[in-house]
């Protein structure tokens, strides 16, 4: 399979935790060709250093299409290249604040509101490319002394909505639970995980711990997805 993990510094961090070892390792032991590459996405220039449910929206809904935005590459670009897509955002993404009622897919703020309905529009979106699987994170969570309690519970809240209503059995869309490994549980990012309880960043230690569970997942998810598609392709040939 050719994989894409597109990151930040969050995901570069995990990155550097083994995850190019991880995949050499495997492909010698299991006689596969599994070929991972990252990405910064979207770059700090010309777009901005936001990847954001927004962004997402923006760059792969509301600018969809054969050419890039901004110079940033769209799904149809991405999808003739890769089986396998992985994608996540900043911890700021958990500073989640209060809802207004009014929710708006075309809307920068950081609320439930609006990124319920932009993630809406992104699973429609992913769907459209069934030969590829992707694989989301929850988003990376942030210590205690970088938000307020009201903003870490909305932000759990918008995690299990994706885990367990946004994702259905059936989709090419699969969850890692990056959020769940920081908290363990609790609203905030561990302080002894993180870089410092100020820095949401992960620890060197935490990466290299979290890394390999990364690394299966992509590899489970990629095998029984397109395991899936070739027996459903069978199925109808020989029905046909």
């Amino acid at each position: 399979m050719n994989i894409l993990f597109l990151h930040h510094s969050t995901g570069q961090c995990v990155w550097k935790g083994g995850i190019p070892e991880w995949f050499e390792a495997y492909n010698l032991q299991h006689g596969t060709d599994h070929r991972i590459v990252e990405r910064i996405f979207p770059k700090k220039r010309p777009y901005g250093w936001r990847n954001y449910p927004y962004d997402y929206w923006n760059i792969w809904v509301n600018h969809a299409g054969p050419d890039p935005y901004v110079e940033e590459p769209t799904l149809e670009i991405l999808t003739k290249q890769y089986e396998v897509i992985v994608f996540k955002h900043c911890f700021p993404v958990s500073d989640v604040l209060r809802d207004t009622g009014s929710p708006a897919v075309d809307s920068q703020d950081k609320r439930l509101e609006h990124y319920k309905v932009q993630y809406e529009a992104l699973r429609q979106k992913l769907l459209s490319f069934p030969g590829t699987a992707f694989v989301v994170w929850t988003g990376a969570a942030l210590t205690e002394g970088s938000t307020s309690p009201e903003n870490a519970r909305r932000a759990r809240e918008f995690f299990s909505w994706v885990k367990h209503a946004w994702r259905r059995p059936e989709d090419n869309i699969f969850i890692w639970d990056f959020f769940e490994l920081q908290t363990e549980g609790g609203l905030y990012f561990k302080d002894e995980y993180a870089a410092d309880p100020y820095d949401s960043h992960p620890s060197e230690g935490f990466s290299k711990r979290v890394a390999p569970d990364l690394c299966r997942t992509i590899v489970d998810v990629g095998e029984q997805w397109h395991g899936r598609r070739l027996a459903h392709a069978l199925t109808s040939g020989a029905e046909g």
